[in-house]
């Protein structure tokens, strides 16, 4: 059945029906009910080309991907892919070398004019982030996966950093350990520094004075945690624990303290953000891991359901999302030795 015949049943114009079936504010909520029935009691399928022929929208979501995080990407993605597959919009992928910079805001303005995309995620925000205030100004709508600071209106979708990191430096705190090194994430980006702040103020709440030489700022990889645990494992005194901002960096944790013939779990803690990958799980770790828990999957789901929900009206200052995140302790954290260098 084509469009105008299915209209014509409805006595509707093929205008109505194919903004009705796709959400549009300005159809009325019986006038959506009615057409959403009847569409499945005649076995009616829109085609999605003609829908979109119509209705002017392009049909897809805008994701820029670059070159680091691919496992925390691969996950966010399928989580997305799920809450989509019934809805007849895809996603558009676009590769950047390296996020950040004027490269990365020419791609989004090309993206918002290009006609190819209906909606744009924007991923690893910073505090003042251009590309909001961009898009804002294009008029194309968007959903932040993380928070800005910016006075620019915008909807997103974020974790509690602070209060995970805070929990997991805590934990460490309540076991004895006095010099915690941490491996954060970017330096500048706004969930970096809700870590480093929540880092902080576990520090402070037992009197601990802040030391810039047990933080460092990178890319989350296996090869980068290595790195900065070896160079912190080789100061005097060195430090007994580790906050990992990832999965991937708690491996590289693991490798380095090994290669000073240390043990995780006795001589030295190391507690991870986790992000609950299917192929590296923290509980098959050796000693398993302890972790703050949050979901990248799920997050990419609930992100293509409340990028529906703008497409469908809703307002981009009633999409805050924040989302608590759970401490689940294992085998990797214990007691600070009595004696260590």
């Amino acid at each position: 059945m084509k469009l105008k015949e299915f209209a014509k049943q409805l006595g509707l114009s093929p205008t109505t029906v194919s903004r009705a079936l796709s959400g549009y504010p300005e159809v009325s909520e019986k006038t959506r009910k009615r057409v959403a029935e009847e569409a499945v009691r005649l076995g009616y399928r829109p085609n999605v080309n003609a829908v979109r022929l119509v209705t002017g929208r392009a049909g897809a979501i805008g994701v820029v991907m670059g070159r680091s995080g691919e496992f925390q990407f691969s996950e966010y993605m399928s989580g997305m892919a799920e809450r989509l597959d019934s809805e007849d919009i895809d996603i558009l992928v676009s590769p950047i070398a390296e996020q950040g910079g004027k490269d990365e805001s020419q791609l989004y303005s090309r993206l918002a004019t290009s006609g190819r995309v209906d909606a744009v995620i924007i991923h690893s925000p910073m505090p003042d982030d251009e590309r909001i205030a961009l898009l804002h100004r294009l008029g194309m709508p968007f959903l932040v996966h993380g928070r800005s600071e910016t006075d620019v209106p915008h909807a997103w979708l974020d974790i509690d950093n602070e209060g995970a990191i805070r929990r997991a430096t805590s934990h460490l705190l309540d076991l004895g350990h006095r010099r915690i090194a941490m491996i954060n994430g970017r330096a500048g980006l706004t969930f970096s520094l809700h870590r480093d702040k929540g880092y902080r103020k576990a520090l402070e709440q037992r009197g601990i004075p802040f030391d810039p030489r047990l933080v460092a700022h990178g890319h989350f990889t296996d090869e980068l945690g290595f790195r900065f645990a070896r160079s912190f494992l080789e100061q005097s005194p060195r430090p007994t624990a580790f906050v990992a901002g990832s999965m991937m960096t708690a491996l590289g944790v693991y490798r380095a303290v090994r290669s000073f013939g240390l043990v995780v779990g006795r001589d030295i803690s190391v507690i991870a953000h986790d992000d609950v990958f299917p192929y590296l799980t923290a509980d098959n770790m050796v000693p398993s891991l302890s972790t703050t828990r949050s979901s990248l999957r799920a997050a990419g789901a609930r992100s293509a359901d409340l990028v529906l929900q703008l497409l469908s009206g809703r307002p981009a200052t009633e999409i805050h999302e924040l989302w608590p995140v759970e401490l689940i302790l294992r085998e990797s954290t214990g007691p600070v030795p009595q004696l260590s260098d």
